[in-house]
């Protein structure tokens, strides 16, 4: 017994497309998912007939795939529309300072390291040391935990044996007493923003900051308008 299935009337209720010229494909679509399920219900063995909760299960499948699809290139779309908002929001950025995570900080010619610890609550006190590169001490200074803005700094370059410390690259540690406790902080580096970009297809916002270079936006700690 053959169990035919008018094609045709699930062209008219949107269940097949009709079929449109194109070239060889791989992916298996709408129509040809279809035609499969046709083939398998003209052909099952009418003893053993495929029940209806595998059917629907195996059109639930095919509809979640599709599904999927159609998400993805909203999402594609989405994603797109975003980076573009977030890169115009991004170039306001341009001439303000940006604080980031850093260890390592570039001391200018005759200018100034400045940046922020980071003091978490309970903090009764913290010091920021400078290293040089090799990793000698040039420099210690008391950084507040109160006050208007608590953790900010600047270091004029000056050492601690009163001699001005030479143009380059220094290392930054701090420490605090947390709670009682002698606890390693975080320290953000302060620089000029002087431009914004995007980075790739993805949609990365990337900012060149004074003595730190490229950055990616996500980085960004701490934002202002005016040296800290």
């Amino acid at each position: 017994m053959t169990n035919a299935i008018d094609t045709d009337a699930l062209t008219n209720l949107g269940l097949l497309r009709q079929r449109q010229p194109s070239g060889p494909s791989d992916e298996l679509g709408q129509e040809q998912f279809l035609e499969l399920m046709i083939a398998q219900l003209r052909n099952q063995d009418p003893f053993k007939p495929m029940e209806s909760g595998e059917f629907l299960g195996q059109l639930a499948q095919f509809g979640t795939v599709s599904g999927i699809e159609d998400v993805r290139g909203a999402l594609s779309d989405l994603t797109t529309a975003m980076s573009a908002n977030q890169t115009m929001q991004a170039a306001g950025l341009v001439d303000r300072q940006a604080f980031v995570a850093s260890r390592e900080a570039w001391l200018p010619p005759g200018g100034t390291v400045r940046g922020a610890v980071v003091v978490p609550p309970g903090t009764s006190g913290a010091t920021l040391s400078i290293y040089d590169m090799n990793g000698r001490l040039v420099a210690a200074r008391a950084v507040p935990v109160t006050g208007a803005d608590p953790g900010n700094f600047a270091w004029d370059g000056l050492m601690d044996d009163g001699s001005v410390a030479p143009t380059g690259y220094y290392e930054l540690r701090a420490a605090g007493d947390v709670a009682g406790s002698n606890t390693a902080l975080d320290v953000l580096v302060a620089g000029r923003i002087e431009s914004v970009s995007l980075e790739n297809a993805g949609g990365t916002v990337g900012l060149t900051v004074t003595g730190l270079g490229r950055v990616d936006l996500t980085a960004v700690r701490r934002v202002s308008s005016t040296n800290p």
